[in-house]
């Protein structure tokens, strides 16, 4: 099992692949860490967004898009740019896209019986809450 891990912050989506193969966690190396959006207005920056994606599952054989999910109101709440990322990654087509609630990451993490140091990934910071919203995921599927 394949996963992609995605953090939406302002006009990235910052990501983390996870493969969970003979009951081993590995971590993929890939292109990129992340997908931006260049210009938030346009409807083609949109759709190019979408389009490079969708590339990225198809190049690296992702079986399934984890999001985590971001408040809609208050002080951590997310913006109009991140909904509209979250949109396009849901409308993909071909791979399985899940919004993962912090609260649900936060407690299979806790409950988990396999876990990854993050320090001992050679991830960047800025991708560890991809990394994490991936393993949740994995630690429910295992």
């Amino acid at each position: 099992m394949r996963v992609c891990g995605v953090e939406l912050a302002g006009s990235d989506a910052n990501l983390a692949l996870l493969e969970l193969d003979n009951d081993m966690f590995r971590l993929p190396d890939c292109r990129t860490r992340k997908v931006s959006l260049q210009k938030a207005a346009t409807a083609h920056e949109l759709k190019y967004f979408q389009k490079s994606f969708a590339q990225l599952v198809q190049d690296y054989k992702i079986e399934t898009i984890v999001i985590r999910q971001r408040p809609m109101k208050g002080k951590f709440a997310g913006g109009a740019i991140g909904f509209k990322l979250e949109a396009a990654l849901e409308l993909l087509n071909e791979v399985k896209v899940i919004v993962m609630p912090a609260t649900e990451i936060k407690a299979a993490l806790k409950d988990s019986r396999m876990f990854i140091e993050f320090s001992d990934t050679g991830l960047k910071g800025f991708q560890k809450s991809a990394f994490e919203t991936a393993l949740a995921y994995m630690n429910q599927h295992l």
